[in-house]
């Protein structure tokens, strides 16, 4: 923790002020979304170092989690080499085939393939795939793109929930919190995932039935030419990517009984499949298609807010944070609920929770126990809450971003409209079962 002692009031405050206003301002760019957010990150994490909050080595060693760049980056290489086999696009087409083409049933499936996608991939990663073969798709059945868009990016969200690699928040908290396992998401979060998921996709339904119907001659004679096996490349490449793909999952399921990181796991599994299909997917080509970005800015965004814990403002909000709450584990953990929730709709739950990870450590520090139930709060309420807005969540900006370069706009006020409902449910269904689980 960091001491006070160790500097002199004026100076101290002085850098707490400078940490605030640099944080603020990078926020400020970030929900404008005018400036690549990596580049935000970096310039604001450049400023504290060059302002001599402190040096560039105490930043990348101290406050960087190098184990959740390096679970991201792993996950990246996988996906990228797996997705040259065409397996994904498989998975859609085949999807659409067997509901033959019929909006509703497609509504629904579609759902469950992205909220599972989202649970082993990671939410981005599925929505990034799974997006422009589904535009495409619905093009070709003459569906409306709105209904089917705002699903996906809602049932991207719920589904991450469910598992520690579903959502970046669920990473950041997994990597930080060492007695959490990939399991321990699984045991604590899918069952209620499951719950909102099935309310959400009931709700969605009842908000754009009408729009999806369409005439069954035109449906059947649509979903009858397509043709799911013709976009899969069947080669070695095809058996070592789903191979390795398995075991990194399988991996990932039982680290806790194996008793290795899933880092180690994820990084393993994306280096074996690197040497593996060397002669059909080269680093280069592999490496060139990484989300750097995404990268990047993790990186500087855990240099903002670790500016903020230098400078002892994470021990003064952690006070403040116990003062209003009198130490009540019951009250903390609905008020992380449902600030998480509605905030990160507003201020994207990625680096709200990176705001709030060290918030929590120091209230451990200074006395309350048992905060596990936090942590699961801080969970569903990032994660859920990122269904507020288009700036909610990563997937989201994602899925908004494909969408407008295929033609299609979604408009951020008709989006929301939508989006808050949903959360708002989710958050009281969240309330109910950390009341009978928990408390």
């Amino acid at each position: 923790m960091y001491l006070l002692g160790q500097y002199n009031k004026g100076e101290m405050n002085m850098d707490a002020m400078i940490a605030i206003i640099v944080f603020a301002i990078s926020y400020i760019f970030l929900l404008l979304d005018k400036i690549n957010r990596a580049l935000v990150a970096l310039s604001g994490s450049a400023i504290l170092i060059v302002l001599g909050i402190f040096s560039i080595d105490s930043a990348l060693s101290t406050y960087v989690d190098w184990s959740t760049i390096v679970l991201l980056f792993s996950m990246m290489v996988l996906i990228t080499i797996t997705q040259r086999t065409g397996v994904f696009e498989f998975i859609a087409l085949w999807m659409i085939q067997r509901v033959d083409g019929r909006p509703i049933p497609l509504f629904i499936w579609v759902g469950v393939f992205t909220a599972v996608g989202s649970a082993l991939l990671d939410n981005v990663t599925t929505v990034l795939l799974f997006v422009p073969v589904l535009l495409h798709m619905i093009k070709k059945l003459n569906l409306p793109p709105f209904p089917y868009i705002v699903m996906v990016i809602i049932t991207s969200n719920v589904g991450g929930t469910a598992t520690m690699i579903g959502d970046p928040p669920n990473i950041m908290i997994g990597q930080a919190v060492e007695h959490f396992t990939f399991m321990s998401f699984v045991i604590h979060l899918a069952p209620i995932v499951v719950v909102i998921f099935v309310v959400t996709m009931a709700l969605l339904l009842l908000m754009f039935g009408r729009s999806l119907v369409k005439s069954s001659q035109q449906r059947s004679s649509e979903a009858i030419n397509l043709d799911p096996y013709a976009a899969l490349k069947k080669s070695p490449l095809l058996y070592q990517s789903l191979s390795i793909l398995f075991l990194t999952i399988a991996g990932f399921l039982l680290h806790g009984f194996i008793h290795v990181e899933l880092t180690t796991v994820a990084l393993a599994g994306a280096l074996i499949l690197l040497l593996l299909s060397e002669k059909d997917a080269d680093c280069e080509t592999v490496f060139a298609k990484v989300e750097w970005t995404t990268l990047f800015f993790f990186i500087g965004l855990f240099v903002l807010v670790g500016g903020l814990e230098q400078t002892g403002i994470i021990d003064q909000i952690a006070m403040s944070f116990i003062t209003l709450t009198e130490g009540d584990q019951v009250k903390s953990s609905f008020i992380i609920l449902w600030s998480a929730g509605l905030l990160s709709g507003f201020l994207d739950n990625i680096p709200y929770v990176a705001s709030m990870i060290p918030i929590l450590f120091e209230l451990e520090e200074f006395g309350m126990t048992a905060i596990d139930p936090m942590w699961w709060a801080l969970a569903l309420g990032a994660c859920l809450g990122g269904n507020g807005t288009l700036l909610g969540a990563s997937a989201n900006v994602v899925v908004a971003g494909i969408a407008s370069t295929n033609g299609v706009k979604i408009p951020f006020i008709r989006f929301m409209l939508y989006g808050l409902l949903i959360v708002v449910v989710s958050l009281i269904i969240a309330t109910v079962y950390m009341l009978i689980r928990y408390f």
